[in-house]
């Protein structure tokens, strides 16, 4: 009776060792399908807040400079010699149109796509500035857009 039941139960371990290969990679496939996830969302969350600190960094530009008011507008966006130690005398004008090219330049490099980003200018009362930046993710593409309204001095 021992011998029959010596006979049924052959090879019934590499039965059990193939199934647990098959749920052990099925496993790691998940892990793997997981993590390239999480570096995906990781990388887009990095872009979005290069965007964002690209946005504060204009809005401050622009409250810097108030004057330049419509010298923020992205057209006219220029290397106007500006920066510190070029030993030239700037107009809030020009100033503006520097830091515009400047700026954009920055976006440029910074954001994948390559990225950019316009100003748009509005007269009034207050004076508001709409700062959009635009750049490439791995779904498709994306834009941060943010609206400063400075006040009357």
């Amino acid at each position: 009776m021992q011998h029959s039941i010596q006979l049924t139960q052959r090879g019934f371990g590499l039965v059990e060792s193939l199934v647990a290969l098959v749920v052990i990679s099925v496993g790691m496939i998940g892990i793997a399908v997981l993590y390239g996830q999480g570096l995906r969302a990781s990388t887009t969350a990095l872009d979005r807040t290069r965007a964002v600190n690209l946005a504060a960094d204009m809005a401050d530009r622009i409250r810097a400079n108030r004057r330049g008011e419509g010298g923020y507008n992205t057209a006219s966006a220029a290397d106007r010699d500006c920066d510190p130690g070029d030993n030239k005398d700037c107009t809030s004008t020009e100033m503006a149109n520097h830091d515009v090219w400047r700026w954009r330049t920055q976006v440029g490099n910074t954001l994948p796509g390559p990225g950019t980003g316009t100003i748009a200018y509005v007269a009034g009362s207050p004076p508001t500035y709409t700062i959009t930046i635009n750049w490439q993710e791995v779904g498709g593409a994306a834009s941060y857009v943010m609206t400063l309204q400075l006040p009357n001095r």
